[in-house]
């Protein structure tokens, strides 16, 4: 009896600790509680939303090239990228023959592809809608597509180097695709959605659009028919000399535009494969050559310009000249060769009385330096550079060359070598350039491939390009009339440049190829760099021949192609003639 008591005080003392243990729990949930539902609430909200919350990237579209008639250049065109699902695959051997004959790429590598190991991999991307579809046609399992934007230049090769090409990314490599990348590229947007476990969006989730801004539009300098132009002259040029490329530069003088850059052999920026990374290079601002005589003009404008000589100024010019005692002892005197302060005409002849005229006409090499000797080696170096040789025109193009000079003033022969066109390495470009001044009165102007870029907005925002005063309206009259008579003279070099129904004013260029490491070789760049009409200059064209196997003069060789570009330029911009 005595036991009961205890047992009864047992039992309640368990009660006790089961009841302060439930009152311990829940005090702990709503401990919990409260944390969750108000000290994390907003917290545990955000990480909810987190999981549940996706972005999808809105691919901006990458803004139009056109030339400067607003014909397209360069456009995006919606394309499909072809992919596989290797789980899903049924004989690979089989789908990768298939799919190598239709979308015209390596079985091999096809193959190679889907047995990879990975589940999802690419096949081939950005390839055009009709292909695709013919893709779609073959029903393969675990083989899909979707859609991708992709770069198309519907003129094919037009221009190739000038506008350059992007990755299959969209990102700009090469030309102005690269210069103007930033504002051809655009800003990318999104959308933020909630979607649930199974991936569907949940309707009354969050959901934000940021719209996309589409890339700025350039419209470039360029003609597409003038630059056709200059592109089949150029081929015809190779196609009858034999040489290893071609180079012209058709540009505006008053307005520093330039009209067409023709580089051939060239390549086809939609498809790259059947190219060298030489064939992408735009080698009128990146190549850089001795000009030859085509620099005479600035020796002689600067003489000129410093009245050191006028075009009556006679000088007594004998075959050869040393400017360093002892170059020419034991040398023959053979055409072209400028070695070690010998310098030489083209041709023997007998001392002779020649005016500046005469010099320029023949082009007379020793001529040449005589009046740069009367001109003065700092004052042929300041005008070297005034007229834009040895430095960078600033043109909106990637990788522009400044050139290099060779005018050390301790050097015994660098500034007679550097007044007919030796000791100094310049581009097309810049030839073109400094051409232009004498076109344009006086005034350099910088060149230019982009007219203006006009934003996603449409507006619209001009180039404005820099501009020099080199030489006087006067000097550049007299100029003009100098190497207009090196066309028409019959003593001239330059008769292969005359245009029909036109004036013309030029000067030829023959240089022997300085090849680094090697001295100068066999091989020659010839030129033609002039200007049309003669009377009132609308274009300047340069010529640049590289290593012709038919010809060896730029007479012979690249004033052709000068008169032809010339020609169908002055029609298609609708110059009236101006000669008999």
């Amino acid at each position: 009896m005595g036991g009961r008591p205890r047992g009864r005080r047992s039992g309640r003392g368990r009660l006790v600790v089961v009841a302060l243990a439930v009152l311990v729990a829940w005090f702990g949930v709503g401990v919990r509680l409260f944390q969750l539902q108000i000290v994390q609430a907003a917290d545990l909200k955000e990480m909810g939303l987190e999981q549940r919350a996706k972005v999808k990237v809105l691919a901006a579209e990458r803004g139009t090239i056109y030339d400067r008639e607003g014909r397209e250049l360069a456009i995006t065109v919606q394309g499909k990228t072809i992919g596989a699902d290797t789980d899903h695959l049924q004989q690979p051997a089989q789908v990768a023959e298939l799919l190598a004959v239709t979308l015209g790429i390596d079985q091999a590598h096809v193959l190679a592809t889907l047995q990879s190991g990975r589940r999802w991999v690419t096949i081939a991307r950005q390839i055009d809608a009709e292909t695709a579809a013919q893709v779609e046609r073959l029903e393969l399992p675990g083989i899909y597509s979707y859609p991708e934007a992709m770069r198309v230049y519907p003129e094919g090769s037009l221009a190739a180097q000038v506008l350059g090409f992007v990755d299959p990314d969209g990102n700009g490599l090469e030309g102005l695709e690269y210069r103007y990348d930033e504002q051809l590229s655009g800003t990318p947007g999104e959308v933020r959605f909630e979607q649930d476990l199974d991936g569907n969006v949940i309707p009354q989730g969050q959901y934000d659009v940021r719209p996309a801004i589409p890339g700025s539009d350039l419209v470039t300098t360029i003609d597409r028919d003038i630059e056709f132009i200059a592109e089949r002259e150029c081929k015809a040029t190779l196609e009858r000399t034999k040489a290893k490329r071609c180079t012209a530069v058709v540009l505006d003088p008053f307005t520093g535009e330039v009209l067409a850059i023709a580089v051939v052999p060239g390549f086809d920026p939609n498809d790259r494969s059947a190219s060298t990374q030489d064939e992408w290079v735009n080698w009128a601002v990146l190549g850089t050559y001795e000009p030859g005589s085509t620099e005479k003009l600035i020796t002689v404008a600067a003489a000129i310009e410093e009245n050191a000589v006028n075009a009556g100024t006679t000088f007594e010019v004998p075959d050869v000249i040393e400017v360093v005692d002892g170059a020419c002892e034991g040398r023959l005197s053979t055409a072209g060769d400028q070695i070690n302060g010998c310098y030489h005409d083209a041709e023997r002849h007998p001392t002779e009385i020649l005016s500046v005229k005469d010099i320029v006409t023949r082009s007379s090499n020793v001529g040449t330096i005589l009046v740069g000797k009367r001109l003065g080696d700092s004052n042929l170096a300041r005008y070297i550079d005034a007229f834009g040789l040895g430095r960078k025109t600033g043109a909106d193009v990637p990788g522009e060359s400044p050139g290099r000079l060779n005018l050390d003033p301790t050097c015994p022969s660098c500034f007679a070598s550097a007044a007919i066109g030796y000791s100094v390495s310049v581009t097309p470009l810049q030839m073109a350039a400094a051409y232009g001044v004498v076109a344009n009165d006086g005034v350099w102007v910088q060149p230019h491939l982009v007219r203006e870029v006009v934003d996603g907005s449409g507006v619209h925002r001009p180039i404005s390009p820099e501009e020099r005063r080199v030489i006087s309206v006067d000097t550049a009259l007299v100029m003009r009339s100098l190497l207009r008579n090196v066309i028409e003279s019959d003593e001239g070099t330059g008769e292969n440049a005359r245009i029909p129904g036109y004036t013309a004013a030029g000067k030829t260029g023959t240089a022997r190829k300085f090849v680094e490491g090697e001295g100068y070789t066999d091989d020659y760049v010839v030129s033609f760099v002039g200007m049309a009409p003669a009377s009132n200059p609308r274009i300047v064209i340069g010529v640049v021949v590289d290593s012709p196997k038919i010809g060896s003069s730029g007479g012979s060789v690249a004033a052709p192609a000068f008169s032809k570009i010339a020609e169908d330029t002055l029609h298609r911009l609708g110059v009236p003639p101006d000669a008999s």
